[in-house]
C-alpha cells in the first residue's frame, strides 16, 4: 500500500525526475480533490501545501453540503442547482462523515430580506406594500424550488411545522408560532480533505504538507517550482507541465509573485467566524435563522455535546493576520441566537471559537453577504506553460470545481482519462448511504473490549478503514498508550502514516476534534508522542 509518511522530507521527483504533469499549490479542498481527480485519470500529480491538510478556511466552515438556499436571492440558479446535484453525489461517496441533517427555519411576519439581495430589489418594484418582508407564501415557494432544482432522490423534502406542538419549538420564543423544515447534509469538512488527499497519494499522487513554494518560474516550457520544507529549511526544486493555484486565501498573492505586473487578480477576503457552545437544545435538528438585517446563521448540533453557531460575514484586510472570531463578532452571534430562543445564550456559554477567510471572487457586489459564492477559474498561457487560479468555491462544489479544472486545462494532457468521482467511494465509505447504524453493531460486535462511543467515533472518522487500525486486536493494551478521550497509540501512529498527521493539533482539531475533549496535559502528551515519532525512522 502506498503510505502517506510525509515527515520532513525534501520533496521529489517523480518518475526518476521526469516533470509532474501537473503541480497544485494548495492543500484545501480544492486542491487536494483536484489531485484526486487528476491522478485518476492516470496524470503524474504533486501538491505541496505550506502548513497542514486543511489549516485553513477547509477546516473553518460551517461543515454542510447544502445547496445554499438564501443564494436563490442573488439568483445564482446554476450554482444552487449544481450544488444541490452534489449534495446526494458526495453522501453515496463518504456516508461516515457526511449525512442529513434536517434544518428549521422559524418564520415571523417581520423577518425581512438584505438590502443588497436581487429578489428584494425586484420585489420593491413589483410589490412595494412589501417593504422588504419576507412572506410566508415566497419563503415556501423558495423551498419548493430548492427541493425540485437539483433532482432530489435521497433527502425528505420541506414540510411545515407547528412549533407550539412540536418538539421542535420547545427551545424558541413564544412569538414563533410556524416553521418550515427541509434538508441539507453534515460533512466533517477537514477529514473530507484529508480523505482527498489520503485517496490521492494511494493512486500515486505526491502530497507534500508543511511544504512552502517560495518561487515559480518557467524554464523550456516548464514550470520549475522552488519549495522549502518546514521543518528542515531545506529547498529542492521540482517541474511540471501545469501549475494550478489552488491556494485559497493566497491564490492573489501567488499570482502576483509569479507575474507581478498582471493585477487581474480580483479576489474579496471574507472572514467568517463561529462559536461552539455548550448544548443549546437536546433534539438533532438545526436551525434557519434569519435577522432584522437580512443575514442568516445556523446553530447545529455538534460533536453530540455542543452546538455550532455561524457564520459571520466581515471583510478581512490582509492574509497575513490570522483569521480569529473578534469579541464584536461573538457578540453578534449571541444576540442573534438569543433573539430566537426562550434562555438568552451569553460568553459564559461559549467553549470554543474558531474563524476562517473565504477567498471570494470579487464581482464587484456593494457589500461582503452579496458577493457571489461561486468559483472563477483563470487559465493564464502568458509564462509559457499554463498556470490556472481558482477563485472562491465552496466546499459542496469541490468535486464539480475539479472536473472543471481539469476540462479548462485536457487541451495541454491529450492522453488524460475522462471523469470518474461521480460513483466513486473515498477511503472508508464503501458502505451504503444508510448503513452507518449497521457497521456500528459490526464493530462493536468484533472489538467488545472497546467502549461503544468510541467505537461510534471512530467509525465516524475512518468507516470501513477502522480495522486497519485496530487489526485484530483482542484487548484494549493491542492498541498502546492511552493519551485520554479514547485516543490510543495505535490511532496516533496508523493517522500518522496514512493522514499527514505531525502534531497534537494536526489530530485534535483537523483529523478529528477532540480537542474539546482532552485536558492540557493529554494535549502535550500527545504532542511530545509525534515530536517523537517524528524523530524515529519507520521501518515502511
Amino acid at each position: 500500500m502506498v503510505t502517506a509518511d510525509m515527515s520532513d522530507h525534501t520533496p521529489t521527483q517523480n518518475n526518476d525526475n521526469a516533470p509532474f504533469d501537473v503541480f497544485i499549490i494548495g492543500g484545501g479542498i480544492n486542491g487536494c480533490g483536484i489531485a484526486r481527480d487528476a491522478v485518476g485519470r492516470g496524470l503524474s500529480v504533486g501538491l505541496a501545501e505550506q502548513d497542514d491538510l486543511a489549516s485553513a478556511t477547509s477546516s473553518a466552515s460551517t461543515k454542510l453540503f447544502h445547496g445554499g438556499l438564501r443564494y436563490l436571492e442573488q439568483f445564482e440558479f446554476r450554482l444552487v442547482r449544481e450544488s444541490l446535484r452534489e449534495r446526494e453525489i458526495l453522501l453515496r461517496a463518504m456516508p461516515h462523515i457526511s449525512w442529513p441533517m434536517r434544518f428549521v427555519m422559524p418564520y415571523h411576519p417581520d423577518m425581512r430580506f438584505a438590502s443588497t439581495a436581487k429578489l428584494a430589489r425586484l420585489l420593491n418594484v413589483v410589490m412595494p406594500w412589501l417593504k422588504g418582508r419576507r412572506p410566508a407564501w415566497l419563503l415556501r415557494l423558495g423551498l419548493f424550488i430548492y427541493d425540485h432544482l437539483g433532482g432530489r432522490k435521497i433527502l425528505p423534502g420541506t414540510k411545515t411545522i407547528d412549533l407550539k406542538h412540536d418538539p421542535r419549538g420547545a427551545p424558541l420564543a413564544d412569538r414563533f408560532a410556524t416553521a418550515f423544515e427541509y434538508s441539507d447534509c453534515w460533512v466533517e469538512d477537514s477529514r473530507l480533505v484529508v480523505l482527498n488527499a489520503r485517496d490521492a497519494a494511494q493512486r500515486g499522487a505526491t502530497i507534500m504538507t508543511r511544504s512552502m513554494v517560495t518561487d515559480a518560474t518557467t524554464k523550456d516550457g516548464l514550470w520549475q517550482i522552488t519549495i522549502r520544507t518546514k521543518h528542515s529549511g531545506q529547498t529542492s526544486i521540482v517541474c511540471a507541465k501545469t501549475l494550478i493555484n489552488a491556494a485559497g486565501p493566497w491564490v492573489a498573492d501567488l499570482c502576483n509573485k509569479v507575474n507581478p505586473k498582471d493585477r487581474s487578480a480580483s479576489l474579496r477576503l471574507v472572514r467568517g467566524s463561529h462559536i461552539i457552545t455548550r448544548q443549546l437544545y437536546a433534539h438533532d435538528r438545526a436551525y434557519f435563522l434569519q435577522g432584522t438585517d437580512g443575514r442568516i446563521i445556523f446553530t447545529i448540533p455538534y460533536e453530540q455535546h455542543y452546538t455550532l453557531v455561524g457564520t459571520t460575514d466581515v471583510q478581512h484586510e490582509d492574509t497575513s493576520h490570522a483569521p480569529a472570531c473578534s469579541p464584536e463578532e461573538e457578540q453578534y452571534l449571541l444576540d442573534f441566537v438569543s433573539g430566537y430562543f426562550r434562555t438568552s445564550v451569553t460568553s459564559a456559554d461559549v467553549v470554543a471559537r474558531f474563524s476562517g477567510v473565504r477567498p471570494l471572487y470579487d464581482d464587484g457586489a456593494t457589500s461582503v453577504s452579496a458577493t457571489t459564492r461561486d468559483y472563477v477559474l483563470q487559465l493564464d498561457k502568458s509564462h509559457g506553460a499554463p498556470m490556472l487560479n481558482i477563485f472562491g468555491g465552496k466546499i459542496t462544489t469541490y468535486r464539480k470545481l475539479a472536473e472543471s479544472v481539469l476540462s479548462e486545462i485536457a487541451p495541454n494532457h491529450p492522453d488524460m482519462a475522462g471523469p470518474w468521482t461521480a460513483g466513486a467511494a473515498l477511503p472508508g465509505g464503501d458502505f451504503p448511504v444508510d448503513g452507518f447504524t449497521d457497521l456500528v453493531a459490526e464493530f462493536n460486535a468484533r472489538y467488545p473490549f472497546m467502549n461503544p462511543e468510541i467505537i461510534r467515533r471512530m467509525t465516524r472518522n475512518y468507516g470501513t478503514a477502522l480495522p486497519d487500525i485496530l487489526q485484530d486486536a483482542q484487548g484494549i493494551e493491542a492498541l498502546g498508550q492511552h493519551f485520554g478521550a479514547g485516543i490510543f497509540a495505535a490511532e496516533l501512529a496508523w493517522s500518522h502514516k496514512h493522514e499527514f498527521t505531525q502534531s497534537a493539533d494536526d489530530f485534535l482539531w483537523r483529523r478529528t476534534k477532540l480537542g474539546l475533549q482532552v485536558t492540557a496535559d493529554e494535549r502535550r502528551a500527545i504532542d511530545a508522542y509525534f515530536t517523537t515519532f517524528l524523530s524515529t525512522p519507520q521501518v515502511a
